[in-house]
């Protein structure tokens, strides 16, 4: 009880602050004098409810007692009816508004366009840059005393081509102007990312609904309707939206680990403990509240206001479903790094910015060594080498620089330093840092975060097109990747449209359904109620909404079934369930995983019971002491009756795909009343009444995709709760199991006892044996798909790890659905904790939407990689080029602002051209890459350094007898005052222009030779790369002294072009040349080897990268993650000045992020009961039905 009455006193301490102001504003709006207990002309006040919504079990029931009587009186106070809920009249439902609150915690604001603009001021690259730029302007506007400074200027003749006075400004504001450029590009990237977010958060929260009685009808709303005093209907499943106490529940259990860490479930009862929290889950059973507390006034309301969540985000009330994963620490955490624009997240999707950063968060903590998605690990430690490399190349340049200069000024030319010479000497010197930051610049590829961001901010609009909600960003990544699909067989596979079709009634197996004629009418009688009466209420079923159309059906869709029966019998249940209304069903089981089966007991009118049972055939019969006969009198059924019963009725059913249910009842005396409790004495020795045959057709479109699935190389697994019968002849319709085909269809009890030893342990080894066959898996509970993920996930025999998707639709898939890489929850068919668990929503249950999810994660993966062979071409063009000219001519070919031209062009630019391409059915023709393939590919490899060689050739060529060939001056080691030459910008025009033919190239990574193909199916790619033209053109023609350009004719812009165009030619030529004849780029291509499996130890090199993820941990999103590592980089060059090694640098960041890490876990103490709480609860269904099982 501890918890609790902590969370009473949070919750005493939180009156103060929230609510009164609540409610003084709409009192103030009433006219302000009106007395505190009339509230809103309530009898009841906000606080009232929020003190009786403190206590627990008798404590509570004791205070509705003393204070309002019982439920009946605090609902008459509240205005409402037990039975027919609210009037629903909008002035009423206002006024309720009014006086207790809406159901939503009120939204922060979304970051500003300028908060975003400032965070991307904050890269110290861009930093560095702006630093040396602003010492660049001042140096040029400093003119020293003496005027004799030219001896000073003509000391190094090639240091650098731009005198100071008039034009030397020019280069600096150059450069200031395009940091600008990229950080407006990047904040208005960051801005239409969030908003894009925020799009999806508010169609998911509008789609979230509950049921709740007004005026006498079920009816559903959005839940952020919800007011005090409504009635609402709670089932399993059932994620609570508002605090409320019980009028009536059957047999309901609630999993209140969310808000308590008790990961036991609790049972609620009207007469024991009546209190249902807002955030907790329903686990099993059914029943009525009546809404007490909404919004900010609710449990998990009064907890998020104490975290300061108070505004985090619109409808934050509505989904508690996050707390289970510590997301009470993670919001803290958000809001203190952010400083917010985060959404509360209790919705489908991940928030708005902070989409990303919770879910891995929630990954990292949670689940033991859920890893980052493969690409992340990839693109992480490629990331790292390049900069590495970058760093060493930069630092380099400008010692080389520095030396080149200080050897010729002060030893060649034996001058001495004077001192009116300081400020030019220092102006060459802060030339070449800026040259060397350049070449860091276009080496480190920022454009990489930005790359993949672009891609599935795309992939997941288009996803939503295709029926998938993607609520975690990398999952649709991840699910390119994916090798296995372990999928239920219900309405996933099949319509979920049950009909009963066969049945085996008095004796007699009927292969159609008999006329109610041929039937004994007691025989009728019994099966109608037993149907009628032993289902939930809300399964029903409704004429169809076109003329002639199917009937609709609405809830559990096998009671739904079994309703059309009584329908087909020519019958009325409904006239049943009103002589027998809700309120009168004396105790229920209901139906869960372990039961298999769903009853539930009435007094008759002489006082003695009846107990109705309906389940899976093969459990129930075992329960089944007699059968009715022809003429509805019950005769005995002894086990040998059963097993002949079994071979020939259930099993031809089952063999023909159809589910088999049994329907049964028994009579009990009412004196002495049985123990209700004890179920199994009660659920024993029952009559049975029929056997029917429950048709659910496969779905016209799942032979197809799972046969597109098989050609991916993606295994598909069937594991759902059938007879194995009805499951095998499902899995050879779908194509699953094909005949000839080496498989196994197991049973959940028989996969247990071949993967567990002696002791009862499973064993992976055992698991092994099995997993790489099997493809059904029947009868299973939700503990056995937890094992079968788990074990498929942990196997290491095959070289690749499996990457495994898994489908679920109940409450107690959640374990499996969070082990798996990709977990897919029904968005029809599947409950709130479902969704919670899941990464990806099928809005439509289909199968085939999965085929699109997969095909959609594989485009994302060859974007960056095509995204990749582009940029990795330009980073090693440019950097050589920077790097020897600035070792043989003292000076880089390609200046400062044009290497920032061309880092916009490769970064910015082709990322969003590059990463938009739409998929293509060709994506679904290859085996997925798997974990530990290289990120670049031999091919890739093979392009690069193809495309690389021949860029240098040309632009080495141009650099050395470029003005021999042109006839024009020589550009190398001009005077300091000269204007830019054509030489030099011939060069950067060539160079540009082959990056631009080169982008089309890099739309292929497979070796394939058309490079157009679909090419104008693309409108981003084709704007992108003619704007970068027009714009190049009006650089050289017209950028004059601050681009370096002088202005070309149009015979040396032809030959530019001519070079260009001369890439797709040689492309052509690299795809002739066969990869294997290649042996050199075996180790290119592994070299880069990025995939680091989960639990390995890592080598001590590699411990930096180690340590930076840690920060990642802490929830920071991919874009972060660029930044991160350029700091990394930029901490290196300031290490390189105080002459400190790398590995230092590298160590002394480590250790300080370690640090930070440390202080991260240990200084948020508040949360820790709730997170805690989490740890143990996720698994708790599972282990629960797990023990029964055996």
């Amino acid at each position: 009880m501890s918890t609790t009455a902590t969370m009473g006193e949070m919750a005493n301490s939180a009156v103060e602050f929230y609510p009164k102001g609540t409610r003084s504003g709409s009192r103030g709006g009433g006219g302000g004098g009106r007395a505190d207990g009339a509230t809103g002309e309530f009898a009841v006040t906000v606080e009232e409810l929020r003190d009786l919504m403190e206590l627990r079990g008798t404590d509570a029931l004791q205070k509705i007692q003393d204070s309002y009587g019982d439920t009946e009186g605090l609902c008459q106070r509240l205005q409402s009816s037990v039975t027919d809920g609210l009037s629903g009249d909008p002035a009423d439902l206002e006024r309720r508004c009014q006086t207790y609150g809406q159901n939503f915690i009120p939204p922060k604001k979304p970051k500003t366009f300028l908060e975003l603009v400032w965070e991307a001021l904050q890269d110290v690259t861009l930093i560095i840059l702006e630093a040396a730029a602003i010492i660049s302007l001042g140096l040029s506007f400093y003119q020293p005393p003496g005027k004799d400074t030219e001896s000073c200027g003509n000391v190094s003749g090639g240091g650098e081509d731009e005198g100071e006075g008039d034009t030397g400004w020019i280069e600096g504001a150059a450069i200031l102007m395009s940091v600008v450029c990229v950080v407006l590009v990047t904040a208005f990237n960051d801005w239409s990312k969030e908003k894009q977010f925020r799009g999806l958060q508010s169609r998911i929260e509008q789609e979230q609904r509950f049921t709740v009685v007004r005026k006498g009808n079920v009816i559903q709303i959005p839940v952020a309707d919800m007011v005090v005093g409504d009635l609402a209907q709670v089932k399993y499943g059932d994620l609570l939206p508002t605090d409320g106490i019980l009028i009536q529940g059957n047999d309901l259990k609630i999993d209140e680990s969310s808000l308590t860490g008790e990961s036991d479930h609790v049972g609620k009862s009207a007469d024991k403990d009546p209190m249902l929290l807002s955030g907790t889950h329903v686990m099993e059973g059914s029943g009525r509240m009546l809404v007490t507390a909404v919004g900010v006034n609710s449990q998990t309301g009064i907890i998020f206001t104490l975290l300061g969540a108070g505004e985090l985000e619109e409808d934050g009330k509505e989904k508690k479903g996050k707390q289970p994963d510590g997301a009470v620490e993670n919001n803290q955490n958000k809001a203190k790094k952010h400083g917010g624009g985060v959404a509360m997240e209790m919705q489908p999707l991940k928030s708005a910015e902070g989409g990303e950063m919770e879910d891995r968060e929630k990954k990292k903590t949670n689940v033991p060594k859920k890893e980052k998605s493969v690409l992340q690990g990839k693109l992480t430690k490629l990331a790292v080498q390049i900069g590495k490399a970058g760093l060493v190349m930069s630092a380099i340049t400008v010692i080389i620089l520095v030396l080149f200069f200080v050897i010729n000024t002060f030893v060649v030319e034996g001058q001495t330093w004077m001192a009116e010479c300081t400020p030019v000497y220092i102006q060459y010197f802060v030339k070449f840092f800026i040259i060397g930051v350049t070449v860091l610049v276009v080496a480190v590829p920022e454009g990489l975060p930005l790359a993949v961001t672009i891609s599935l901010a795309y992939s997941v609009k288009k996803m939503m097109k295709d029926n998938n909600l993607v609520r975690h960003l990398d999952a649709c990544e991840t699910m390119g990747n994916a090798t296995a699909i372990c999928s239920d067989k219900t309405g996933t596979l099949t319509t979920n449209r049950m009909t009963v079709v066969q049945t085996y009634l008095g004796d007699v197996h009927h292969r159609v359904i008999p006329d109610p004629g041929q039937i004994n009418p007691r025989t009728v009688d019994l099966l109608v109620n037993a149907i009628a009466i032993n289902s939930a209420y809300t399964s029903k079923i409704l004429p169809p909404d076109v003329e002639g159309g199917l009937a609709k059906q609405v809830g559990n869709k096998t009671e739904c079934g079994l309703l059309g029966f009584v329908l087909d019998l020519q019958q009325d249940y409904a006239r049943v369930r009103e002589q027998i209304p809700e309120e009168r069903l004396y105790k229920v089981y209901t139906f869960n995983s372990v039961r298999k089966s769903m009853s539930t007991v009435i007094k008759l009118p002489d006082g003695s019971f009846r107990l109705y049972s309906k389940g899976a055939s093969e459990i129930l019969l075992k329960k089944c002491s007699s059968v009715l006969d022809a003429n509805g009198e019950p005769r005995s059924f002894r086990p040998r009756d059963r097993d002949e019963m079994v071979k020939q009725v259930i099993e031809p059913m089952a063999c023909e795909g159809l589910r088999t249910i049994c329907i049964a009842y028994r009579d009990l005396p009412g004196n002495p009343e049985p123990d209700w409790e004890s179920e199994a004495d009660i659920v024993t020795d029952l009559t049975c009444i029929t056997v029917v045959g429950i048709e659910d057709p496969v779905r016209p479109e799942v032979p197809e995709a799972i046969r597109k699935c098989q050609r991916a190389g993606i295994t598909v697994r069937m594991v759902t709760g059938d007879n194995i019968n009805t499951a095998r002849a499902i899995a050879a319709k779908c194509g699953i199991i094909q005949p000839g085909d080496d498989f196994i269809c197991l049973e959940g009890k028989d996969f247990n006892r071949r993967i567990r030893n002696e002791k009862g342990e499973i064993e992976q080894e055992r698991i092994d044996k099995i997993w790489p066959k099997l493809r059904v898996l029947a009868r299973s509970s939700p503990t056995d798909k937890h094992t079968l993920v788990k074990g498929i996930i942990d196997s290491t025999v095959l070289e690749q790890r499996q990457v495994v998707a898994v489908t679920g639709d109940g409450t107690n898939d959640g374990p499996a659905l969070k082990k798996a890489d990709v977990g897919f929850a029904m968005g029809i068919a599947g409950t709130d904790v479902a969704k919670e668990a899941s990464d990806i929503i099928l809005t439509d249950d289909n199968f085939s939407s999965i085929v699109k999810a997969v095909m959609w994660g594989r485009n994302v993966y060859d974007s960056i990689s095509k995204f990749l062979q582009f940029q990795l071409t330009v980073n090693v063009v440019a950097v050589i080029v920077a790097f020897t000219g600035a070792c043989i001519t003292q000076d880089s070919p390609l200046k400062a602002v044009q290497m920032l031209w061309v880092n916009l062009i490769m970064d910015t630019f082709a990322s969003l051209a590059l990463a938009t391409e739409p998929p293509t059915e060709a994506l679904l023709l290859r085996k997925p890459y798997g974990r530990n393939n290289p990120l670049i590919s031999l091919t890739m490899m093979k392009n690069i350094l193809g495309h690389g060689v021949y860029q240098l050739v040309i632009i080495f060529t141009l650099l050395f007898i470029g003005e021999r060939m042109f006839n024009i001056d020589c550009g190398r080691n001009a005077p300091l005052h000269s204007p830019p030459s054509e030489h030099y910008t011939i060069i950067f025009n060539t160079f540009v222009l082959m990056q631009l033919f080169n982008e089309i190239n890099a739309r292929k990574i497979h070796g394939e030779r058309n490079v157009f193909d679909g090419i104008f199916g693309n409108p981003i790619f084709c704007s992108i790369v003619l704007g970068t033209f027009a714009v190049q053109i009006v650089i050289v023609q017209w950028g004059g002294k601050p681009f370096s350009c002088a202005p070309l004719n149009i015979e040396q812009w032809l030959w530019c072009l001519f070079v260009g165009v001369g890439e797709l030619l040689w492309g052509q030529v690299i795809a002739t040349v066969p990869t294997e004849r290649l042996p050199c780029l075996k180790e290119a291509g592994l070299g880069l080897e990025p995939s680091e499996e989960e639990g390995e130890e890592m080598a001590e090199d590699e411990e930096e990268i180690d340590c930076a993820e840690r920060e990642l941990r802490r929830g920071q999103i991919l874009w972060f993650r660029g930044l991160n590592r350029i700091q990394t980089q930029m901490e290196v060059v300031s290490t390189f000045k105080r002459s400190g090694s790398f590995q230092g640098a590298v160590r002394r960041r480590s250790s300080v992020l370690s640090q930070l890490h440390d202080v991260n876990t240990i200084s948020t103490p508040s949360h820790v009961a709730l997170s805690t709480a989490t740890a143990n609860t996720s698994p708790a269904p599972g282990n629960a039905s797990g023990e029964s099982i055996p």
